[in-house]
């Protein structure tokens, strides 16, 4: 799938999470890119640039103090890993499947849940 057709697909995905959660995410980018680089490989102990579907970057909620958003604060990023994802998956309905659940992990972080509450939740 070409770049374009599986941002859009990230676009309708976000567009489908519920209503609560969609209007409490605040200052948040979300981007695609192929793999992840290097340095982030080696920085994450992963064993393979393969190993990664997605990635939350930034200050959980429920780390924000009263400090937060006092001065200009740059955008929370959720990085989802285009050729990662689509290797997981063997059709459409797979990688939009597959999307929402690595998107809604990342959202997990976001809102501030750990790795094993995410996965606690199912995701």
């Amino acid at each position: 799938m070409d770049r374009e057709a599986f941002e859009n697909m990230v676009e309708e995905t976000f567009e489908r999470l519920p209503d609560q959660f969609r209007q409490a995410i605040e200052n948040v980018g979300v981007s695609v890119e192929d793999y992840p680089e290097e340095a982030l490989v080696v920085s994450l102990r992963l064993r393979s640039r393969l190993d990664l579907l997605g990635l939350y970057q930034g200050i959980p909620l429920t780390s924000r103090g009263t400090w937060y958003g006092m001065s200009p604060v740059t955008p929370d990023k959720i990085t989802l890993y285009q050729k990662n994802i689509e290797r997981q998956c063997s059709n459409l309905e797979e990688t939009a499947a597959k999307i929402y659940e690595v998107l809604v992990h990342e959202i997990g972080h976001y809102f501030g849940m750990s790795e094993s509450e995410i996965r606690s939740a199912g995701y």
